[in-house]
């Protein structure tokens, strides 16, 4: 039985996606930004090399959480990244690893059908995020390597652990 759905963010969302990330800030602050007035900014940076979803409780209408489908880049490449943050009171009820098995779904089907076409996703986290890192594993991702000082997050460069998973890979078992 789903339990979730995922959607593009819209302008509506913006009191309800501030409200669940400020409920939220001690549990993604160790990982990334919290910017509960954030939603405006990332809906207008939508676009070819960017995708956001939304993932919202089919029962409540909450929302579960948010990935970013970033650095999108076609041609011969067809890679992206993915980034995520899950929600109070709905993180650790597997709905979020539910909403990101329709994510990759939708990243790798064909544009045809509604999807990126994408061939290749990678998952990019700090090696002591360990929930994070479980969900990519859980997703069916490879772990790949280690890439030391990838991003500025909380006033430094921080390390992060390198995951792939290509669409010859999906579905992965469950």
């Amino acid at each position: 039985m789903t339990r979730v759905t995922i959607r593009a963010p819209r302008p509506s969302d913006a009191g309800p996606y501030a409200e669940a990330v400020q409920r939220s800030a001690a549990h993604i602050r160790p990982w990334n930004p919290v910017e509960p007035d954030g939603l405006p900014d990332l809906m207008q940076r939508q676009g070819p090399g960017l995708r956001s979803f939304l993932i919202v409780d089919l029962a409540s209408g909450g929302l579960v959480g948010k990935c970013n489908v970033a650095n999108i880049v076609m041609g011969r490449y067809c890679n992206a990244a993915l980034g995520y943050d899950s929600y109070v009171p709905f993180h650790g009820t597997g709905r979020m690893t539910e909403g990101m098995r329709l994510v990759v779904g939708r990243c790798f089907a064909d544009q045809t059908a509604g999807g990126l076409g994408l061939h290749r996703l990678e998952i990019n986290v700090q090696p002591e995020n360990e929930r994070s890192i479980a969900m990519a594993r859980r997703l069916g991702f490879r772990h790949e390597g280690f890439t030391p000082r990838m991003l500025f997050l909380g006033g430094a460069w921080r390390d992060h652990e390198r995951f792939a998973l290509t669409a010859e890979e999906w579905p992965a078992p469950q």
